[in-house]
């Protein structure tokens, strides 16, 4: 058994470092290119993985020059590939983002073979799906293969959603039991401004009215909320460590894989320490550039372990 396994999307990050992110229709000078793996799926996949847990990927790359050398990253991250697929004919995902230094960042993303991800792959690997743990999906790949995956679940589902979306099928809320999104992506699944902590639990409160039997909203340096749709639980905050941002690339999907690797390993800890650790672990990447290279590896569980002593 698997302990987080992934279904969702690979791409080659292209990140242009600037002094600012340029303003609709400026070209600016930047100081710094580099090319990373990234994609939501494979970065959270991989963010779990560099903490030790047992982890798959199923996910699907280009059968260009980028396509192997993502497989054969995936390797090197010791992630399960037995289900990964190169496609014919199809780029790999693309991912163009710009880096301030200031650590904040815009980013536009070309699907590529990411959206040929489909009910055949999803049959495919059913049992490693539903044996799972924890089972982490994103809206990287069709929205169609995400809920599929989710009706397979047997444990913990996490639906990632992202990239948010203003017109959606209800059983993206439905299904998970952890609809997680970001401040920008909780306003556009509620038509809700969220630009502050009062605003991210009106929207966390709408989406429990919507169908989700829970929520978690990051908000970056503010930490995050969680909310059931037990209304005898109060809402909970969790708070951010104060770090000196230089990066906040992929700060989402190191929580996100945090918090799948807290879940499975330590089963009888509150999803509430959890996700305590999972901020703990997203602040720390944003100290280093990149995504899938600045995430923390096993040497960030001595900060955490206080959270799971009586495991």
């Amino acid at each position: 058994m698997f302990d987080v396994v992934v279904v969702g999307s690979c791409m080659i990050d292209f990140v242009s470092y600037a002094p600012r992110l340029p303003n609709a229709g400026e070209t600016i000078h930047g100081h710094t290119f580099v090319t990373n793996f990234g994609g939501k799926g494979a970065n959270q996949c991989v963010a779990a993985a560099k903490l030790n847990a047992k982890t798959a990927l199923i996910a699907r790359v280009g059968d260009d020059v980028w396509g192997p050398k993502y497989i054969e990253n995936l390797k090197t991250q010791n992630i399960n590939i037995d289900y990964m697929k190169i496609t014919e004919n199809s780029s790999s995902g693309i991912a163009q983002i710009n880096v301030a230094d200031n650590g904040l960042n815009q980013i536009v993303i070309v699907a590529g073979a990411n959206q040929f991800l489909n009910s055949t792959d999803v049959e495919n690997a059913k049992e490693l799906i539903s044996s799972a743990k924890v089972l982490v999906m994103q809206l990287e790949t069709p929205v169609d293969t995400a809920i599929q995956v989710m009706r397979l679940s047997t444990g913990i589902s996490i639906l990632n959603g992202a990239p948010g979306l203003t017109e959606y099928n209800k059983n993206l809320l439905k299904l998970p039991s952890i609809f997680c999104v970001n401040e920008n992506e909780a306003s556009l699944f509620t038509n809700l401004p969220v630009n502050n902590l009062k605003e991210a639990e009106v929207a966390a409160r709408t989406l429990i009215t919507k169908g989700c039997k829970s929520v978690l909203i990051t908000l970056g340096s503010q930490g995050a909320i969680y909310l059931t749709n037990d209304n005898t639980r109060p809402i909970f905050k969790a708070t951010a460590p104060s770090v000196k941002s230089i990066d906040t690339t992929g700060a989402g999907d190191a929580f996100i894989g945090a918090l799948a690797f807290c879940l499975a390993k330590f089963p009888r800890s509150s999803i509430e320490k959890c996700i305590q650790a999972a901020c703990i672990v997203a602040s720390d990447s944003v100290t280093r550039l990149g995504t899938q290279i600045s995430f923390p590896g096993v040497e960030i569980l001595e900060r955490i372990k206080d959270f799971f002593e009586e495991e």
